[in-house]
């Protein structure tokens, strides 16, 4: 029992370290825009596939991202501290921390278009660090942090008989998933592939029918946790399944 908590010990101190480094990385500049109003209906669903921010963990504290930083899906999760540079005639003290959720397209104009890096927060962050009497654009200093995140990571059953898809979603740590691979209570690992944002599939495997599957999650730092027997035996289209976290 000694050794377990001692190996327990040792770890948490890791992990802890590895957050503190991640949180203390340098702060890049971009800017920032909301959408939507006060409820945030309007963040709702968004490119990385999540739908109901609210039922996937992320609720309000959410943004989308511009080309540069949304890297064709691969940050949604990602979680970033953001602080207003505008002066105190514009900007409230302190930061607010939001998930990558959703991209912000390029258009004919807009701040979005590469090479600018650009956060369009749903409004209640963007009150977090802007005054009331501010509006458009504002300067903003950012930096990836790590994810704090309630209960275990979240994997979403969709699909029909010729494909299965996995929404992976509440994911602590780095946030973005770089990797997920799957196993049957019968079968070895099997790499997915991103299908959009934090959706992954597999063409359909008939010998996965009646077997327990588990999940092998890996992150954008290469930090890797595996959720054994996530999915019962009896798994379905449309159920979602809980396993281990960061």
């Amino acid at each position: 029992m000694a050794m377990t908590a001692i190996s327990v010990v040792v770890v948490m101190t890791f992990a802890l370290m590895a957050m503190a480094v991640m949180a203390q990385g340098p702060w890049d500049t971009a800017d920032a825009t909301f959408y939507g109003d006060m409820s945030g209906n309007a963040t709702m669903g968004g490119t990385c596939g999540y739908g109901n921010l609210f039922e996937h963990g992320y609720g309000l504290s959410n943004t989308a991202l511009s080309t540069v930083l949304f890297n064709d899906g691969e940050m949604c999760g990602a979680c970033f501290e953001l602080k207003c540079v505008a002066g105190p005639d514009r900007c409230k003290e302190g930061s607010t921390i939001v998930t990558a959720t959703s991209f912000c397209p390029p258009a004919p104009v807009s701040l979005c278009n590469p090479p600018q890096k650009h956060f369009d927060l749903s409004m209640a962050m963007y009150m977090n660090i802007a005054k009331a009497n501010n509006s458009g654009s504002i300067p903003v200093q950012f930096r990836r942090v790590p994810c704090v995140r309630e209960g275990d990571i979240g994997f979403e059953f969709r699909g029909n008989p010729f494909w299965i898809s996995v929404q992976v979603y509440n994911v602590a740590g780095s946030g973005d998933v770089a990797n997920l691979s799957v196993r049957g209570s019968n079968t070895t690992w099997v790499p997915m592939t991103r299908s959009w944002g934090q959706r992954w599939q597999l063409s359909f495997r008939p010998e996965m029918v009646g077997q327990s599957l588990s999940f092998q999650v890996t992150t954008g730092d290469n930090n890797t946790v595996e959720s054994v027997d996530v999915a019962p035996a009896n798994w379905q289209f449309g159920q979602r399944y809980t396993g281990g976290q960061f």
